[in-house]
């Protein structure tokens, strides 16, 4: 029962927000602003389930989430679940951030320094999956733009290669050759060949 209870609160959620969209891009600006409110209400929660170890950045992350839903609001396609639209955004967005903070710390050595044998002994399944996070941002970080973003949607987000295709402003071939490409070169990296 309570399954259906939730089921029954998504479509709800997806057709409100459905319709308050359609209405802004009609031109009412408080149908706007109530998607945007909500939406960032949903994305708060999202990405706060996601960024547990930085609670300071989800108000940024939501920033830039709704920044660009709002720029790239002329390509959402309404024959495309509006919030499956969101969330695809908002996963990119928190890639980026990921990927950027990746970075960031490989500039730094680790203040508390800790034994392998003793970091195994406290390494706990959220430190392995945080880990696994940072070494998978690390590693689409070497490749291009254009690659990443293909790998990210079609392997990691979920999306069909149209999908993609569509979100990216690529056709599905060129999607397809840049995962092909990126996986590719990906495969060599983990080898150890150039």
């Amino acid at each position: 029962m309570r399954r259906i209870e939730e089921v029954d609160h998504l479509r709800s959620t997806e057709l409100r927000l459905h319709a308050l969209f359609l209405q802004g891009m009609d031109g009412d600006a408080l149908a706007y602003r109530r998607f945007l409110t909500a939406t960032a209400t949903h994305l708060r929660a999202f990405l706060r389930r996601r960024l547990s170890r930085w609670p300071d950045e989800v108000e940024d992350l939501v920033q830039e989430a709704l920044l660009a839903i709002h720029n790239q609001r002329l390509t959402y396609d309404t024959a495309v679940p509006l919030t499956a639209w969101v969330y695809t955004i908002a996963k990119y967005k928190l890639i980026d951030w990921l990927r950027r903070h990746a970075r960031r710390d490989s500039l730094h050595d680790a203040l508390d320094d800790v034994d392998e044998g003793e970091h195994a002994l406290f390494s706990t399944s959220d430190e392995a999956a945080g880990e696994a996070r940072r070494d998978l941002a690390k590693l689409l970080g070497l490749l291009p733009d254009k690659q990443r973003d293909a790998i990210v949607h079609t392997k990691l987000d979920g999306l069909s290669m149209r999908e993609a295709a569509d979100l990216l402003h690529m056709s599905e071939a060129a999607v397809k050759v840049s995962v092909h490409r990126g996986m590719k070169t990906l495969a060599a990296i983990l080898r150890g060949s150039p």
